[in-house]
């Protein structure tokens, strides 16, 4: 079995961790991605379903630069290979994606490996393996993962007890969802349709971090 990893020191400080695919609200990318970050995102993934290998590369090597350019780590959804290829920061990784072993040997120690997890069965086996932060949900049903039951704030609570490592709420959350995950330990949010699709993204991180400063725990792993 591999070891697991410590987390990776860029992780520490986000708390909001933008999801987006290849064309949102506002164009082109890499404005996008400059007036998020300046709202207060503080990683970056890309998940796109719908480009062939070639269009992929090519925006993971868009954001790839432009994350850089704004010192946040940059996430590339399942592809291992585009990820080495784009030169990302990570990847992350689905339970019925590439074993996260596999997905380490490949990436080696100095990329991010995230992994998703929707139950505490996943939660705890999670701690045993070489990933250095976890996504917990969906919190709420999203059109994003049809077919995806929501967990609800009951698994963060686990989470935020037994993870051992920086976990990311993650599942419909916007402003008006998010005090239920703060006030059950959640300190770290991933958000994709509520920055994405908004006409001004630095004014969606932005509100999204006022909501969970009201509720007002103390960012921890």
């Amino acid at each position: 079995m591999t070891p697991p990893v410590q987390a990776d020191a860029r992780i520490g400080a986000v708390r909001l961790y933008l999801i987006t695919d290849s064309t949102p609200c506002v164009s082109p990318l890499e404005d996008f991605l400059e007036q998020a970050v300046a709202g207060g995102v503080g990683m970056v993934q890309l998940r796109e379903k719908r480009l062939s290998d070639s269009e992929l590369l090519d925006v993971a090597r868009r954001c790839a630069r432009a994350c850089a350019r704004l010192r946040i780590p940059f996430i590339l959804n399942d592809r291992v290979d585009i990820c080495l290829a784009a030169k990302a920061d990570g990847v992350h990784l689905g339970q019925d994606d590439l074993p996260v072993e596999s997905a380490r040997a490949l990436l080696g120690k100095g990329r991010i490996v995230g992994l998703s997890t929707h139950s505490r069965e996943q939660i705890d086996a999670a701690r045993r393996l070489a990933v250095d932060y976890i996504g917990v949900g969906p919190i709420f049903e999203t059109p994003t993962k049809p077919g995806r039951s929501a967990v609800g704030a009951e698994l963060i609570e686990h989470a935020a007890a037994n993870a051992g490592l920086p976990f990311f709420a993650i599942g419909g959350l916007e402003p008006d969802t998010i005090a239920g995950v703060v006030r059950a330990g959640g300190t770290r949010a991933s958000v994709l349709r509520w920055i994405a699709q908004a006409e001004d993204p630095r004014a969606a991180a932005a509100a999204m971090l006022a909501a969970m400063d009201a509720e007002g725990p103390a960012l921890r792993s």
